[in-house]
């Protein structure tokens, strides 16, 4: 299985529908909480090339927020990266 890692604050409505969306599939992830960390925009777009919550990585790579995590699900690509 691969390893999910999900960047998330508190406040954010989108990282809710990721963690939950992931709950839904019966996967496991890491949950990064920025909440406490007042530059984390600046490490999101180190770590991504983008500033917004939620960001995952599936297996250290990049694919996104919530809408594209959404995607991937509704079109079969989540269970076979996840494989």
């Amino acid at each position: 299985m691969a390893d999910i890692t999900l960047y998330t604050t508190s406040w954010c409505p989108y990282c809710l529908r990721a963690k939950r969306l992931l709950h839904d599939q019966g996967l496991e992830y890491e949950e990064i909480d920025l909440d406490g960390e007042p530059g984390f925009r600046d490490r999101l777009v180190e770590l991504t090339g983008r500033w917004t919550v939620p960001q995952i990585l599936i297996d250290g790579e990049p694919i996104g927020g919530y809408d594209e995590l959404a995607q991937l699900a509704r079109s079969g690509r989540l269970a076979e990266l996840v494989a």
